[in-house]
């Protein structure tokens, strides 16, 4: 019988298969009181599996292929970051010595300690990493009791003959749909060599790490689907619905066929728009358009130049630094690192943002343990940068020294104040001083500013005396703006990218620098939105920076825009109190 579930929408699309099911695997765990003599035997118990799983977990990075998405990397990172947490081994260690509890039931009180303190954060994305340290610490249990992890793909089962099968070809191999409770990151590298069509889980949220992997490499799925994993039983047909955020089971032929129908439509949507790979991004009036690729580590420049990108308008840097308990990368390290970029693009420019860490991207757990009631507003980004010279000239040394070899620009995110933007343009200039000493080669670079808080948009001109390039960062513009936390699900609903006072930061900056003759880009996430381009048009923006992935389908619209008529109607939107319906018009 044919039902649905429903979750949150975290990567679109439409998928299609057999359901293939990882049941909740948590471990049965024993409870019961140690000798004193046995101690030093049970903590050696709890250092073992956790070792264990270190080992597994780097023999996965080793192994890990070469078109693994970078949130992957990042994320194994964190799970070996959470298996060295004193807060976690030290927790285990007193319970055991204290309370002289076995192993496994010291492990999980830590477990619960840790637990509560994560569920009273108020941040999202950091609530969600309990789903990590759960994940965590069940592994070093299985290690334990000398269960093998739950990781490895699924053999291929007997399939029912449905009157489903008459829609599809069964003589060739049908897709997979992958349900499960939850999913970690180690669950998702080893299951990415299944090849599944899509994924469904019973918990997590849009920043979950089910969610961020789905996305980035653009398979569909459906998360905080709650019950799903033990409604869906294996090998049913199930539609992953992720533009919907709902899940269908067993269903009729009718229905079956009507998304197949879609499926194909989508597909053929995807074949047409990569005709347009080669064809210059030009609108109707001859108003030659920058489409240029967001990415986070240096592999992603090959997807960026073959999604047609004409170069790199934002290195996402934070992303060398992340997961490094507290060994960050080196000058030669990082140097390296862009350099790799920089061949990868082929000589097409590569804009390199400096590390911008705090809010919702911590460089590791020590970043939270000042508990600051909100992070967004705390020591992030450039206050981070500039807090720590000695850190912030040697990112900027490996920059200098990576822009002998190419066109590099340099991007400082979330300036607000002119004394600021003094002190960096400072350490640019001592970073310079320090690479003549040592008789190192250093290229030249244009240096930018973000456009991130309304404070630096209102100082738009005051930016443009010191900086030859501006880039907007749409993200960060709407949620300093409009004054709510965007992974806040209580507010979240008032994020709004089309809120009249955003609309007119963001014309006022593009008219600035169109007034001066300088660039000015967006690079958050209106600039890959499809029902923004118009807008954006007819507003003098002629630079985009998006994910890779959403190139095509931009440059489809600029093909097909005409500046001279957006322009007044542009101006219209931006002047009305209801953009949103003008929009639409």
């Amino acid at each position: 019988m044919t039902f649905s579930v429903h979750g949150l929408a975290v990567a679109r699309g439409i998928a299609i298969g057999r359901a293939v099911l990882v049941a909740s695997s948590r471990v049965d765990v024993a409870h019961y009181f140690v000798e004193p003599s046995q101690v030093e035997g049970e903590i050696e118990r709890v250092r073992q599996g956790r070792n264990a799983v270190v080992e597994e977990l780097q023999r996965l990075q080793t192994d890990m292929p070469a078109d693994a998405p970078h949130e992957l990397t990042a994320l194994l990172d964190v799970h070996l970051m959470l298996l060295q947490d004193e807060a976690l081994t030290g927790g285990v260690k007193h319970w055991i010595t204290e309370r002289l509890y076995n192993a496994e039931w010291a492990l999980t009180t830590q477990l619960e300690v840790i637990a509560r303190q994560f569920d009273e954060m108020e941040d999202e994305y950091l609530r969600e990493r309990k789903a990590d340290l759960e994940q965590v610490v069940e592994r070093i249990l299985r290690h334990m009791k000398g269960v093998a992890s739950p990781v490895a793909p699924p053999a291929s089962s007997p399939r029912r003959k449905t009157q489903q099968d008459l829609l599809l070809d069964d003589t060739v191999d049908v897709p997979l749909v992958l349900v499960a409770h939850d999913l970690s990151p180690a669950d998702m590298l080893q299951f990415k060599q299944s090849v599944f069509a899509g994924f469904v889980t019973d918990v997590g949220g849009k920043t979950s790490h089910t969610a961020i992997v789905a996305r980035s490499m653009d398979i569909p799925a459906v998360v905080g689907a709650r019950a799903a994993s033990q409604l869906v039983r294996q090998d049913d047909w199930v539609i992953i619905d992720g533009d919907a955020g709902v899940v269908i089971v067993d269903p009729s032929p009718i229905i079956l066929a009507e998304y197949g129908f879609r499926q194909r439509q989508v597909e053929l949507e995807r074949e047409r728009l990569a005709r347009l790979r080669h064809t210059p991004a030009i609108t109707i009036d001859g108003h030659k358009i920058e489409l240029l690729a967001n990415i986070e580590q240096p592999g992603d420049a090959a997807a960026a130049v073959r999604a047609g990108a004409v170069g790199v308008g934002l290195f996402r840097s934070e992303f060398l630094f992340m997961g490094k308990s507290g060994n960050l990368p080196g000058e030669d390290e990082q140097y390296r690192a862009y350099c790799e970029a920089i061949d990868g693009m082929q000589g097409l420019p590569v804009t390199i943002r400096t590390i911008d860490v705090g809010a919702d991207k911590p460089l590791d757990n020590k970043a939270h343990k000042d508990n600051y009631l909100n992070p967004a507003l705390g020591l992030r980004a450039i206050r981070w940068s500039l807090a720590d010279p000695a850190m912030f000239r040697t990112q900027l040394r490996a920059v200098l020294r990576a822009a002998a070899h190419g066109k590099v620009n340099l991007l400082f995110p979330m300036l607000a104040h002119t004394h600021e933007i003094q002190q960096t343009l400072a350490q640019v200039d001592l970073a310079r001083a320090e690479l003549d000493a040592r008789g190192e080669p250093y290229g030249p670079v244009q240096l930018g500013a973000m456009i991130e808080v309304p404070a630096a948009a209102l100082m738009v001109r005051t930016f443009l005396k010191y900086f030859d390039f501006l880039s907007i960062g749409t993200n960060d513009l709407i949620q300093y703006t409009l004054a709510i936390d965007r992974a806040d699900e209580a507010v979240a609903h008032l994020y709004d990218p089309l809120h009249p006072a955003v609309l007119r930061l963001v014309g006022d900056v593009i008219a600035e620098g169109e007034r001066q003759g300088k660039s000015v880009c967006v690079c958050g996430e209106t600039a890959g939105d499809v029902t923004m381009t118009r807008l954006l048009l007819g507003l003098g923006l002629r630079s985009f920076s998006m994910h890779p992935a959403q190139i095509l389908a931009i440059k489809q619209e600029v093909l097909r825009a005409d500046t001279r008529k957006l322009a007044p109607w542009a101006q219209q939107v931006i002047g009305g109190e209801e953009p949103a319906t003008l929009l639409a018009s």
